[in-house]
């Protein structure tokens, strides 16, 4: 985790927010809150950075001493120890599988490493090399037992990229919680959760990303007591041949998701149920996707693809013009 000297604004603005400025779990990230005493204050943003670190280096695959890059490359080969968090993140997972209906599944990472968006593309994978990949896949070929996990496949890697940050700002804000703090803004890389106000309105005001233009924005929400996680295509993404190619991946077919869909944003009374339901959207398409996010309960959604913008009653509700 990256924080630069300098990023810590000890000192309240105007309207008593303090905030810090950071890099983590490959994002810009930013804390934005509201305590009156200073010593108070230092104490929560060390609690809150201090196990955000722990958090990534345990669990980020780029981190080759992680518990996670040890699963990976014992791959096809032994059995790996896990302890009781990653236990209880893999049970979590089950869940997430579950909830998106099959969409969330962090075994994708053949494919992640196949559709590589750091390299200037001059042409796209062939079809074997995804479908070879795409073997390699599956959340429900992962072998476990108490205590352990096998991937039963040289080649297979799991990735907790697709919903780390999520499950991060969910901890973030209890940690906020468990320092008597009331009125406060986690954003990881636009995935956040707000609680209480920002000084001036009872919430925080969040832009809602333009899912066809990186630096615009469809209007603004306001948020308290809820998360909220937007999924698009406007960060990483490619064209060839006039085609244009997003980094996120449909794990039933190897390839990126080519749906005309451009950005979903979700409301949810977590970040991880926020998380999922943008995600599962974004790959299933409007009308599968709108019919999903129906079923699902207190969550809303605003909807951005080829054809125009769709959004929930209640997504509109939340809506303000200006901070």
């Amino acid at each position: 985790m990256n924080n630069p000297a300098g990023a810590i604004s000890i000192k309240p603005d105007e309207r008593g927010v303090r905030s810090i400025v950071f890099r983590a779990l490959g994002s810009s990230c930013k804390i934005n809150f509201i305590q009156p005493d200073e010593q108070a204050a230092l104490k929560f943003l060390a609690e809150a950075l201090s196990w955000l670190e722990t958090f990534e280096k345990k669990y980020s695959r780029f981190n080759p001493n992680s518990e996670v890059s040890q699963i990976n490359a014992a791959a096809g080969i032994e059995w790996v120890k896990v302890d009781h968090h990653m236990e209880h993140i893999l049970d979590l997972i089950n869940d997430l599988h579950r909830m998106s209906e099959g969409i969330l599944d962090p075994t994708t990472l053949p494919l992640m490493k196949v559709w590589d968006w750091k390299t200037v593309h001059t042409k796209i994978p062939n079809k074997e090399v995804v479908d070879a990949a795409l073997m390699l896949t599956g959340w429900k070929k992962v072998q476990r037992k108490p205590g352990a996990i096998f991937l039963p496949h040289k080649g297979m890697g799991i990735d907790f990229g697709g919903f780390g940050k999520e499950f991060a700002v969910d901890h973030l804000i209890r940690i906020a919680h468990q320092n008597g703090i009331a009125d406060v803004l986690v954003d990881l890389g636009q995935d956040l959760f707000a609680l209480g106000g920002n000084g001036l309105h009872p919430f925080w005001h969040v832009g809602i990303q333009d899912g066809r233009h990186k630096d615009k924005y469809l209007g603004g929400l306001a948020v308290s007591g809820f998360a909220v996680s937007s999924s698009g295509d406007y960060e990483r993404r490619f064209e060839h041949d006039g085609v244009r190619y997003g980094h996120i991946i449909d794990p039933r077919t190897g390839w990126p998701v080519s749906n005309g869909m451009c950005s979903v944003t979700a409301l949810a009374p977590s970040c991880l149920q926020a998380g999922v339901l943008s995600t599962t959207v974004f790959v299933l398409g409007r009308e599968k996707g709108i019919a999903f996010a129906t079923r699902a309960q207190d969550v809303e959604a605003c909807i951005q693809d080829d054809r125009g913008t769709e959004k929930t009653p209640g997504f509109i509700d939340k809506q303000v013009q200006a901070a």
